[in-house]
């Protein structure tokens, strides 16, 4: 079935949805929605796409199966909410929204109609990342014992305007913009965790939101697992995310391109791993897709849109495992507001320094 969709929302993001799915043999571009004139006059004359101004128009066009929604945060809690009504099949940008409880109901909204309900959390369609993710699955660190997941980008540099990114009400800053992909990480491989044992949201030139974001988390089985992000760091190109991950049979470090395992003994070694260091490379773990643009993670989720709704495979980031996401979130954010203020480091405030220095003196 050649599935009609819309795109809401017409930025960075928006434009990447809007080229991918117009390649995508599964999906038929039958409109474009942005509050910018001037965007839809534009692309409509380039296109030849029918554009809307105004989201309600483009709910109640007839020839829709499914909308993806690539607007600013604070936006997708009303306009996914409409669409499940309307009965379509939902993709929207992370995070899903602002709100734990609501990003629940939408959840549970989409579950009971039967409707297909994806996030954008691309990394877990990053060969490395599901690799790691496969490996410890079955077992290879066996019992694990820690977990760091950073993030790093130049995003805010100095004090300036905010974008709507830099706004508490509308994007919620680092950590609900850029620690999302480091979390839903640790989500994806060892649940909703159970505690937050300490966190600490740090501004440097945002005025509305934090520009840094720490914690630590305490996952089912004792796992406990360690949030660093910074959004403010110009050491870095571009974002980077990173897992690094301790089990009683070795250690695991991962990110967008590359895999390194260390395991110890020879028994029960994984297809493909031996004993010590193995180095894999994300150019010999990622499926080809059928359109590449700035990562074939990006189109290997639209793809896996329209198969989910083709009902040729379940779903991966569905709304259920988002919300656990905006969960943890939320619990990094209640466990900051609660902690003393303190003229000692944001460090202390998090852990002791013992445990701090064997996460980062390895």
């Amino acid at each position: 079935m050649t599935i009609r969709l819309a795109v809401i929302g017409l930025g960075k993001m928006g434009l990447s949805h809007l080229s991918i799915a117009n390649a995508l043999d599964d999906f038929d571009v039958v409109a474009i929605c942005d509050n910018s004139r001037l965007v839809t006059d534009v692309l409509g004359k380039v296109t030849g796409l029918k554009g809307f101004n105004d989201y309600d128009e483009v709910l109640r066009l007839k020839d829709l199966d499914a909308i993806i929604i690539a607007t600013p945060t604070i936006a997708h809690e009303p306009m996914i909410r409409k669409a499940l009504d309307r009965g379509l099949h939902v993709f929207a940008e992370k995070p899903l929204t602002l709100d734990a409880a609501a990003s629940r109901e939408l959840a549970a909204l989409a579950e009971e109609k039967g409707l297909v309900a994806q996030v954008g959390y691309h990394n877990r369609y990053v060969g490395t990342f599901a690799e790691a993710a496969r490996l410890i699955a079955g077992g290879a660190l066996g019992k694990i014992s820690h977990a760091l997941a950073e993030s790093y980008g130049p995003v805010v540099l100095r004090r300036t305007k905010p974008t709507w990114r830099g706004k508490a009400g509308q994007g919620g800053g680092c950590l609900h913009d850029y620690a999302a992909h480091p979390i839903n990480l640790l989500n994806w491989v060892f649940g909703a965790p159970e505690h937050c044992l300490g966190a600490s949201l740090t501004s440097h030139f945002s005025a509305e939101v934090s520009d840094q974001a720490h914690a630590l988390l305490q996952f089912p089985g004792g796992v406990i697992g360690q949030i660093s992000v910074d959004w403010s760091d110009p050491s870095v190109r571009k974002m980077t995310t990173k897992l690094s991950i301790w089990g009683e049979r070795g250690k695991l470090y991962v990110d967008r391109t590359e895999l390194q395992l260390f395991l110890t003994g020879k028994k029960d070694l994984p297809d493909g791993y031996g004993e010590g260091w193995t180095v894999r490379h994300i150019t010999d773990l990622t499926p080809p897709v059928s359109f590449y643009l700035r990562g074939e993670e990006y189109s290997a989720q639209l793809e896996a849109f329209g198969r989910a709704i083709n009902g040729k495979e379940p779903q991966r980031n569905d709304f259920g495992s988002a919300a656990q996401t905006d969960l943890t979130i939320e619990m990094i954010e209640d466990r900051a507001a609660s902690a003393p203020v303190s003229t000692e480091s944001s460090a202390q405030s998090i852990a002791p320094k013992s445990l701090l220095a064997r996460v980062f003196n390895r």
